[in-house]
């Protein structure tokens, strides 16, 4: 059977993507609403992703412990933690999960077809039917949890993601991060923090969790990814039977709203904890952020790529010189990110003092116009296009599958657009366009655009104090204190046997039967050939 011989699934397109040596198809499950991307070709290294678009509506990080806890056990595959099993006994080439500001996706990789299989299963089954319904201590050991080990003990609160994010949110750079979203997006998810705030995710009650998972993890809300050699026919079958042919399609409001754009630049001013034996003097991190349009504009996602090239990353690069000789900050670093709808451009000066903004944001717009009214170094712009398009043409991604990365990059435009998931693969034309406009004004224009005359912006100074950490520490301790204070003896004895138990839950093995029911491979799994392997000068097989 072919891929259009399917009568479950509606076929919406096909083409070849000559640059990726694959045929692409978009398709929709028909009865589920699920939405399928497949690009069909010779890698051995097949990739599989199902995402969901999860828009965070708070701070409590309920897409990221949610991420956490559909790993911790399924219908078919009850035992606690099946992943450490999985691993075991897999030939994975890429097992993870990933919470985004927009999205949480389950990508596996294999160049094994039974280990493939099985990796898939065992995914498929922990988005759709996790054991977060029959056990509360999976939300309570990933997310939050009351501890007290007895009636004199303290009142603490403890959870895989709530001491992740701790930690997290003591460093400078992912405070500034968080901050300059916030900033720009006050009004969309993208102003919430989807991994979590430690002073809010303790509000999150386990209803709205599960509730969460309810309304987002539903095939009508998913994006399924196939990439590789692989009977394509065959896996949307066995998908259809084993998992979406049991879902109706249902409208399920996740999309993502553009932020209206700001009148005035906004300025933000912000702490973060340095220790008594750090200098407060040149340790300020001072940045300045631009909104550029839409992810689905495909020259302006690649343009930008090669401006913040041109402008900071050449060697002597205009922006980051220009900064760097008036010692604004030891080291000028710079970020596009373009896999949000609103994609942000950011200038960063590190180690610099607060007295400095000032003169930073006027250098920057000084050295901008001056750039508009002279001109870009063409050279410079040549080598940002000669340098991204090799790194497109050659898919190095270093360790991780080319399928994976390319699935991860569909979801740029896929997300925001479910007619668009390969426009941001097929790059070349793209790479053409842009590559003629070099000897035009383009770019100073799109300069003057998005990076001058553009208010959506915001200027996020990130400034250290001694003593923070320990005042958080103190607030934090005094609201538990109080808390602990306000409850009856009895209620304080819950959360003693509460802690108890969920040690001992924590500690308890899985029972041998679960154990068995994760797939491991046979030996007659694996492919005990020698496949060549090849390049430019020699074949060795």
């Amino acid at each position: 059977m072919n891929i259009e011989e399917l009568t479950t699934y509606e076929l919406i397109e096909k083409h070849q993507i000559k640059e990726l040596d694959s045929v692409a198809y978009l398709m929709k499950h028909k009865k589920s609403g699920a939405r399928i991307a497949l690009l069909s070709n010779d890698d051995e290294n097949k990739v599989f992703n199902i995402g969901f678009r999860t828009p965070p509506q708070d701070s409590t990080g309920l897409p990221h412990i949610l991420e956490h806890s559909v790993l911790c056990g399924s219908d078919k595959f009850p035992l606690k933690d099946p992943f450490v099993e999985l691993v075991k006994g897999s030939l994975n080439t890429f097992l993870n999960a990933m919470t985004y500001s927009d999205k949480t996706v389950y990508p596996v990789a294999s160049c094994n077809d039974a280990d493939f299989q099985n990796l898939m299963d065992v995914y498929l089954d922990a988005v759709f039917h996790p054991n977060i319904y029959k056990k509360e201590e999976i939300f309570c050991q990933e997310g939050w949890h009351y501890e007290m080990e007895d009636l004199d003990g303290e009142l603490t609160y403890n959870g895989v993601v709530y001491n992740e994010m701790k930690g997290a949110f003591s460093s400078p750079e992912d405070v500034l991060d968080r901050e300059i979203m916030a900033a720009l997006f006050p009004d969309t998810p993208y102003g919430n923090e989807s991994g979590g705030d430690p002073d809010v995710i303790p509000e999150l009650t386990w209803e709205q969790f599960l509730n969460f998972h309810k309304k987002y993890y539903h095939p009508s809300n998913s994006y399924i990814y196939l990439y590789g050699n692989l009977d394509m026919a065959e896996k949307l079958q066995w998908l259809d039977e084993e998992y979406l042919s049991a879902y109706e399609e249902i409208e399920i409001d996740s999309e993502i709203p553009m932020q209206k754009a700001f009148d005035e630049i906004q300025e933000v001013v912000l702490e973060y904890p340095i220790s008594e034996a750090e200098e407060e003097s040149d340790n300020t991190f001072l940045s300045y952020s631009k909104v550029i349009g839409t992810s689905l504009d495909k020259e302006l996602y690649l343009a930008f790529q090669v401006i913040e090239y041109a402008l900071l990353a050449a060697p002597g690069a205009p922006l980051k010189q220009a900064l760097l000789d008036a010692k604004i900050g030891k080291d000028i670093i710079s970020s596009y990110d373009n896999g949000i709808l609103q994609p942000i451009f950011s200038m960063i000066a590190k180690n610099a003092n607060v007295e400095q903004k000032d003169a930073f944001v006027t250098l920057i717009h000084q050295t901008l116009e001056n750039l508009v009214n002279k001109g870009l170094d063409k050279k410079a712009l040549e080598a940002g296009l000669n340098y991204y398009e090799f790194r497109y043409r050659e898919a190095d991604f270093g360790n991780y599958p080319k399928g994976l990365m390319y699935g991860l990059q569909a979801f740029d435009s896929w997300l925001y657009d479910e007619h668009k998931p390969f426009i941001h693969l097929e790059a070349l034309d793209t790479f053409a366009s842009l590559r003629k406009r070099v000897d035009t004004d383009y770019y100073e224009k799109l300069i003057q655009e998005y990076l001058l005359d553009n208010t959506h912006g915001a200027v996020v100074v990130v400034k250290p104090k001694k003593g923070l950490a320990q005042e958080k520490e103190e607030v934090l301790a005094k609201k538990l204190a109080d808390y602990k204070a306000g409850l009856t003896k009895e209620e304080c004895e819950k959360i003693i046997a509460f802690t108890k138990h969920l040690k001992a839950y924590q500690e308890e093995e899985s029972p041998q039967e679960d154990l068995e029911k994760i797939p491991v491979l046979k030996l007659e799994d694996i492919d005990k050939s020698v496949r060549p392997f090849k390049n430019e000068e020699m074949t060795i097989s």
